[in-house]
């Protein structure tokens, strides 16, 4: 059985983001870009799923403009067998990359598709759902543990009333959450060999997707500052000035 594992490249979570001048976007120039974390958790459990014999492969596959070979570099590293970059120069929203997963999908047949349950860029969290219904196939969202039994997945979800357990048939789609595990350590070795892995580049137009965004972001600005806060020592002296504002 093949893992395709959606692999996304973002502003590094440790960047602190900052809008263009002309807000028409943020600034990437000179900015540390990184896989998306839910997506190295996604990646690691794939890998972890191969080496329990469950998997025979595990392939990466990002939609990103023709410089991030080594963010999928990155994803061999870890340990992926191989990787398919989709090449694409401009956004893309999620029903969009959907799509392009859906063509991934028909050409490798893997038993399951892993992502991240959100990027850390848009926060969406929708890619992982509108694949499931494209692909008709069931969809495990929010996964802190992934168990496999033959044809099927049981899947231990994060909800807000707690944990909800469910089994669905393979083919399917997982999302993960950041309880799921904890990506390995890529060492020296495994960066030099992932030089050799294969590495497959498509072009988006070669798939046939049309884009089938029907928003467009029009401008882009920064949260708005906080004020000071203000030190008081006791319990009554915050009453008072509760009281004073009209906030009690």
């Amino acid at each position: 059985m093949k893992i395709l594992v959606a692999y996304k490249r973002v502003v590094d979570y440790n960047v602190r983001v900052q809008v263009k001048p002309d807000a028409s976007g943020v600034i990437t120039d000179g900015v540390k870009l990184s896989p998306n974390p839910f997506d190295d958790i996604a990646l690691e459990e794939a890998l972890r799923l191969r080496e329990k014999g469950v998997a025979t492969e595990v392939i990466v596959a990002t939609i990103a403009p023709a410089d991030a070979q080594a963010h999928l570099r990155n994803g061999l590293a870890m340990g992926a067998n191989r990787a398919i970059h989709v090449v694409c120069d401009q956004p893309m929203q999620p029903l969009t990359a959907a799509r392009v997963l859906l063509k991934l999908v028909e050409k490798e047949q893997p038993g399951i598709v892993i992502l991240g349950k959100q990027a850390i860029d848009d926060d969406c969290s929708q890619t992982g759902q509108m694949l499931a219904a494209l692909w008709d196939r069931p969809q495990a969202t929010f996964a802190s543990k992934v168990e496999i039994n033959g044809e099927s997945a049981r899947v231990t979800r994060e909800v807000d009333a707690g944990l909800e357990v469910i089994e669905v048939d393979l083919p399917a789609v997982i999302t993960t959450d950041l309880r799921l595990n904890e990506p390995r350590f890529i060492k020296l070795p495994d960066i030099m060999k992932a030089k050799s892995k294969p590495m497959e580049t498509i072009t988006l137009d070669s798939l046939g997707v049309e884009s089938g965004d029907h928003h467009q972001t029009t401008s882009y600005a920064p949260p708005a500052k906080r004020q000071k806060g203000v030190m008081v020592k006791d319990v009554p002296e915050l009453v008072a000035a509760l009281k004073a504002r009209g906030l009690l």
